[in-house]
């Protein structure tokens, strides 16, 4: 007989602004064959969350009743059939490797696929958990894996302020990269250079693809790493050495894609999603992130955190006011 337990979750059953979401009870299910059931502790918000709820993400919610939240550390508290690698007590956190309509973790409670967590490295509090992952593993698996970032390289982090740009500057600076943030005002600037990059480029007053040009004496950088896409991604290419490559990650600029006529030119497209549905891929991105968080090189930056499911909905307004840097957690 199959039994279930009640959680209070965050559901919406329209599209539209964050005062669509609210707070039900759930049913779960028992951890079926190769499952876990963990306690949340706390939650990381995303920008992909937002652009779920407001029926522009690359894929749809399933509405009405549909789950969210990518992104959540916490504590095992049961496991299914066959699931050898957690046990009940295990620090864990969820691997951001699902579909949040159905499996979304903004909630006291979820069952996901063992596929779909990992462990939590050794001594880090769920607060840090819940900022580390997606973000680090995007900047990891983007920079690195993808772009193939070298020592000595210089790379161009748009969005730098996000949780994900701040990851990728830490990121770039302990690979022995030079970071050259950009950030539309010159609010955030002296905030990016305290978090490592080397130089700031404030699109709002300068010429990203010259102030690329004069950093490097000319040649331009090896590496573009962009949130944005839309008509900017051509004025991003210029700045790129011919024969350097761009990593696009997201799509913040809802209009079409337009491509520098500065070739030879790699671009290449990231979903951290895909990568980290791997066995090898998500062991991979856990060493790199625990040895950066063991020996300090690696560290979250956390806008705010808000103590309580309730105010999911105010960190949904602060992360679309745009007016912070880093990630905003909320605990459970």
């Amino acid at each position: 007989m199959t039994t279930t337990v009640l959680t209070k979750a965050v559901l919406f059953h329209e599209l539209g602004g964050p005062d669509v979401l609210s707070i039900e009870d759930v049913e779960l299910h028992e951890p079926g064959p190769g499952e876990l059931r963990f306690r949340i502790e706390a939650i990381g918000l995303n920008r992909a969350e937002a652009l779920f709820r407001s029926g522009t993400y690359y894929y749809q919610a399933t509405l009405p009743g549909s789950r969210l939240g990518y992104e959540a550390a916490g504590v095992v508290e049961a496991v299914g059939e066959g699931v050898s690698e957690f046990a009940p007590g295990d620090p864990v956190m969820a691997a951001a490797n699902f579909d949040f309509g159905v499996h979304g973790v903004y909630a006291e409670r979820a069952v996901l696929p063992v596929e779909s967590v990992v462990h939590r490295p050794e001594g880090v509090d769920a607060v840090t958990a819940a900022a580390v992952w997606l973000t680090y593993s995007t900047a990891y698996g983007g920079l690195l894996e993808t772009g193939g970032l070298h020592a000595g390289d210089h790379v161009v982090i748009t969005g730098a302020s996000s949780g994900v740009g701040t990851a990728a500057i830490q990121i770039a600076a302990r690979t022995g990269a030079i970071p050259i943030a950009t950030t539309r005002t010159a609010a955030k600037r002296k905030q990016l250079l305290d978090l490592g990059a080397a130089h700031v480029i404030v699109t709002d007053e300068q010429d990203p693809a010259a102030e690329v040009k004069r950093i490097t004496g000319g040649r331009g950088a090896d590496l573009a790493f962009d949130a944005i896409g839309g008509p900017g991604f051509r004025a991003l290419g210029d700045a790129v050495v011919p024969g350097g490559a761009m990593v696009l990650y997201g799509w913040l600029d809802p209009r079409p894609i337009e491509l520098s006529m500065n070739w030879p030119l790699t671009v290449h497209t990231y979903a951290n999603g895909v990568r980290v549905r791997t066995a090898t891929g998500r062991r991979r991105a856990a060493h790199f992130i625990g040895s950066g968080l063991r020996d300090g090189s690696l560290s979250p930056v956390i806008a705010d955190v808000f103590d309580g499911l309730e105010h999911v909905v105010d960190g949904h307004r602060l992360m679309e006011s745009n007016s912070h840097t880093g990630k905003i957690v909320v605990t459970v």
